[in-house]
């Protein structure tokens, strides 16, 4: 009867890690004969498990990466593909999350940029840090209906929030001068505070040219390009690739 009771307090105090470790203790006899503080050492180890389970979950969630299966500890760093183990042991430290730098990811279509840019982000919830995944083209129209039914500058402080912000397929297709005006208020509010990571197929130096405004697109170089992390990804596509192992 005791025992129930606390396993309810412990359920009512939220700490359902604990209650449910509390009642496998109950049912194997081997912990009887620890001490009270192994038993209670275990119970808090279970407790801090489940948090950090529920936490990272709950950022996944909120994330919604494209490639939810995506690790660093799966990367290819296949021959010929520009990706270098050392620098991305460095970037899956997150560090350069937490002192607000770009990661800018190159290459062709089907190069993996979309892949590696959502195994860092995973990463990023792994530490416990806050995520935002757009598909630029998408977050373009989303933005445009924002303006019109008033809730941009909602959506703008929800984005800015985010300790990583990941645009994906940035670059393709034409850009408005509302669209390129939208960037550059989204990344306006990321600079010095938050981090970055945009994809793209055009290579960093043909950005200037596609954003159209000479003005605007200067302002949202000298946010992104400064101080930022680069990986040009090269070689064939990993989707061909996988093709011919299927």
């Amino acid at each position: 009867m005791l025992s129930h009771h606390t396993v309810t307090t412990l359920r009512t105090l939220k700490l359902a890690g604990m209650a449910k470790a509390f009642e496998e203790q109950l049912t194997q006899p081997a912990t009887q004969s620890l001490s009270f503080e192994e038993r209670l050492s275990l119970l808090v180890d279970r407790e801090r498990t489940h948090r950090d389970n529920a936490r990272l979950e709950r950022l996944l969630k909120v994330a919604r990466l494209k490639q939810a299966s995506a690790c660093v500890e799966n990367l290819d760093y296949g021959a010929g593909r520009g990706l270098e183990k050392r620098m991305v042991a460095g970037l899956a430290s997150c560090d350069w999350i937490r002192n607000h730098h770009s990661l800018l990811i190159t290459g062709p279509t089907g190069g993996g940029k979309t892949w590696l840019a959502c195994a860092l982000a995973n990463q990023a919830c792994r530490q416990g840090l806050s995520v935002l995944y757009a598909r630029v083209p998408r977050l373009f129209e989303e933005m445009k209906i924002a303006h019109a039914d008033g809730s941009f500058r909602k959506r703008l402080a929800l984005m800015a929030k985010a300790d990583l912000l990941l645009l994906d397929d940035f670059g393709l297709g034409t850009i408005s001068q509302a669209a390129t005006s939208d960037l550059l208020e989204i990344l306006d509010d990321r600079v010095n505070t938050r981090a970055t990571i945009i994809t793209s197929q055009l290579p960093v130096e043909h950005w200037h040219a596609h954003l159209n405004d000479p003005t605007i697109a200067d302002a949202i170089l000298d946010r992104v390009v400064h101080a930022s992390h680069r990986i040009d990804l090269k070689g064939e596509s990993m989707r061909k690739k996988q093709a011919k192992l299927d």
